[in-house]
């Protein structure tokens, strides 16, 4: 079948397509956390000592006791199988921002030849999964293969349910034969670690007798795009990149704004339903839905959750929007940018940081300047983002997520911190000296009497800052949207860390000296404002002017691709901060780097191979049959004696040619392989083969525009964006 009578045999699949009919909800009662063994399982089916045990390691962070550990993974058994599993899966996360899972069965054959279900503690608590098998940053020789996984009690287990069967699966950490992380769990639990004990110092010293453990909290908005499988399963681009190397942009795109918050396609919301119904089932608790900006794109976002158990989610829900879109006939897409021209998708992480004993440490209340609480967290925050800009520019960075940053779809490359109109006011007057009044929130009178007055916030909200304070948080919102958020959250926590840590020794000095308290607060958040308050920017982070000022007069870091952000990572100031907060050792990071580095370059050299490949395969073909059909025509016509204008057949044949002339150059590039260093070959990548990718591109979307419809065998953006 010819590309272009596969196109239009898709399009009559999907618009004969029979209605959908949505499931009947079950009760949110009666399905939420239906397949978690949360606490309340372990309530009902543990002896009270092993559960007060267990409980305490969860809410408290206190060493796991391991002779609970028999009890427990025989309740988990039990627990599991009566659901229906027969087989249980140590689910990790390596280095490559995916989930990785091996599954074992409950058997155990005995000596007469019969089975019998088995799933002891030691199995529970210690798997062992091929280490060479996954990148680790030369940490090991590919000849030295043992791997540890390790039970993470905090997050619980689940159950995954396909159509396949079920699996009881059980959150680990994954580690080398010689200790290091090979995982993102791993330091992220560290970084949580380190940032409560820094905040607990501060706490006390701020005069609180009580201080319950310091968590971190994480809700992460998802943005995707669906596409017809009958349409992906046409372009080798989106299944195997994830994204569009050739298509023309259609007449209309996202320009008229009727996309966002727009009705949801029927189908779609079929899709959405049966997603979130998966996600209550396994506690995750998804809140909100919704049309995006661009056509065909979507959102879902969870509430906020511990930070550890929101990164495990956030990699479930990904895995569930994939699994569920197939059942449903789509593709989810979770590229960055899928379709050129087309707003990009992202993941804006909401991150806060609270405890039990004082509640949101963010949380600025109605008199932001009469919280030293805030202020002192919020200055902390200040201070790390500016020290630590190009470290969070660097957490975000793959080869996808370039295609968005700097854009006016998403933040900058440049990091900086958006406080909003009262909160700039009040650090102003920090600086200066003292602090005495904030502005308050104020009511907005329509003059409609049957719509109430409306509460007004007292600072507004700034679309184009990547680090920005929304009420009672910083949202993050330059994540890729195809990432992990353990990465971002590793930094951010770390980062606080090591601010709250200096926040904390600058006022021991203070109080040693007979300084009272308030006036302690004050002083150390002054020098925050006079060492660090070039980081906080209120205006339009797209502006020209921005960027020139922002490197030029106030020392920030411009980082537009990943070539120039992950070599941060080897940086000695980076270094000395994980180091000493016990993060990530000098070795975890240098490997950090080199399989991000690798990831970036692996990505762009399969995204030139398939350039290559489409473009002589595909594009080209279909302009020389195109220039043969129209050649044939003319010359028919010809002979009746009807001229006709030969202008368009030129346009495309000289279109073709030059796509084959930047193809050659293209391939011939790709050849090289003798670099100096990684810094080297991922320069080239960025600064060599995108562009080339970049020309050969544009000739074949020239083409795409030339010839006729019937000619071009690749579903069209117009397709793809607007048939659901």
């Amino acid at each position: 079948m010819s590309g272009n009578a596969a196109r239009v045999q898709a399009i009559a699949q999907i618009t004969n397509r029979k209605p959908m009919t949505p499931k009947a909800p079950e009760r949110l009662e009666d399905m939420w956390a239906e397949n978690v063994f949360n606490l309340q399982k372990m309530q009902a089916s543990l002896p009270k000592a092993v559960f007060k045990s267990i409980k305490k390691t969860i809410l408290t962070g206190e060493k796991l006791d391991a002779s609970v550990a028999d009890s427990v993974a025989m309740a988990m058994r039990d627990w599991a199988m009566a659901k229906g599993a027969l087989y249980y899966a140590h689910v990790f996360y390596p280095m490559t921002n995916l989930t990785a899972e091996k599954h074992d069965g409950f058997i155990s054959v005995q000596g007469d030849g019969s089975v019998i279900s088995e799933f002891s503690g030691k199995v529970l608590v210690q798997g062992e999964p091929d280490g060479s098998s996954f990148p680790n940053g030369g940490i090991r020789d590919t000849f030295e293969a043992r791997g540890y996984t390790a039970w993470d009690v905090t997050s619980p287990a689940y159950i995954m349910e396909t159509d396949n069967g079920s699996t009881l699966c059980i959150p680990t950490v994954f580690v080398s034969w010689t200790g290091e992380a090979l995982d993102k769990k791993v330091p992220l639990l560290r970084s949580i670690a380190a940032m409560d004990t820094a905040a607990s110092k501060v706490l006390k010293l701020l005069g609180n007798d009580e201080v319950a453990h310091v968590n971190s909290s994480c809700g992460a908005e998802q943005e995707y795009f669906l596409v017809d499988s009958n349409f992906a399963s046409q372009r080798p681009d989106l299944l195997l990149a994830g994204r569009t190397l050739f298509g023309k942009a259609p007449a209309k795109g996202q320009e008229f704004d009727d996309h966002y918050f727009g009705a949801i396609p029927e189908r779609v919301q079929v899709y959405m339903q049966d997603v979130e119904e998966t996600l209550y089932k396994l506690g995750i608790p998804a809140k909100t839905r919704h049309n995006e900006v661009a056509p065909g794109q979507f959102e879902i976002a969870p509430f906020f959750e511990a930070a550890n158990v929101a990164s495990d989610h956030q990699q479930m829900m990904m895995t569930v929007l994939k699994c569920k879109a197939k059942e449903h006939g789509f593709v989810c897409l979770l590229h960055e940018k899928p379709f050129a021209g087309i707003n990009g998708s992202g993941k804006h992480v909401n991150w806060s940081v609270g405890n039990s004993t004082q509640g949101n440490l963010l949380d600025p209340g109605d008199s932001p300047h009469e919280n030293a609480q805030f202020l002192v967290f919020c200055g902390a925050v200040i201070r790390g983002v500016h020290k630590y800009g190009p470290l969070m520019r660097a957490a975000i960075a793959t080869a996808s997520n370039d295609h968005r940053l700097g854009a006016n779809e998403a933040p900058p490359a440049i990091m900086s911190v958006y406080l909003g109109t009262q909160l700039e006011e009040v650090f102003d007057q920090i600086k200066n000296g003292s602090v005495s009044d904030s502005k308050h929130k104020d009511v907005m009178d329509l003059g409609l009497s049957s719509v109430p007055p409306l509460s007004k916030d007292a600072g507004d909200r700034n679309r184009t800052s990547p680090f920005a304070f929304t009420g009672n948080r910083f949202e993050f919102r330059a994540v890729g949207s195809n990432q992990s958020v353990a990465g971002p959250l590793i930094v951010l926590n770390t980062m606080l860390a090591d601010s709250l840590e200096w926040v904390g020794n600058r006022l021991e000095t203070e109080l040693g000296k007979g300084t009272e308290l308030s006036s302690a607060i004050i002083m150390v958040l002054k020098e925050v404002m006079e060492l660090h308050g070039n980081v906080i920017f209120g205006g339009n982070g797209y502006s020209e002017e921005w960027h020139t000022m922002a490197v030029k007069e106030r020392g920030l870091e411009n980082l537009p691709t990943t070539a120039d952000a992950l070599p941060v990572l080897k940086a000695e100031y980076v270094k000395d901060l994980f180091e000493k907060t016990g993060v990530l050792t000098p070795v975890e990071l240098e490997s950090r780097f080199e399989v991000y580095a690798e990831q970036y370059i692996l990505s762009i050299e399969v995204e030139a191979k398939l350039v290559i490949n489409m473009a002589k395969t595909m594009v080209y073909p279909a302009a020389v049959e195109y220039l043969s059909q129209l050649s044939s025509t003319i010359a028919n016509l010809s002979s009746l004696g009807v001229s006709l204008e030969t202008g368009s057949a030129q346009t495309v044949a000289d279109l073709a040619s030059a796509l084959m002339k930047t193809t050659g150059e293209l391939s011939a590039a790709l050849e090289k392989h003798d670099f100096a260093s990684t810094e080297e070959h991922m320069n080239y990548c960025a600064f060599t083969l995108r562009p080339l990718m970049d020309q050969v591109r544009e000739s074949g979307d020239a083409i795409e525009g030339e010839i006729a419809d019937s000619a071009w065998p690749l579903p069209t953006y117009q397709e793809m964006l607007f048939i659901k």
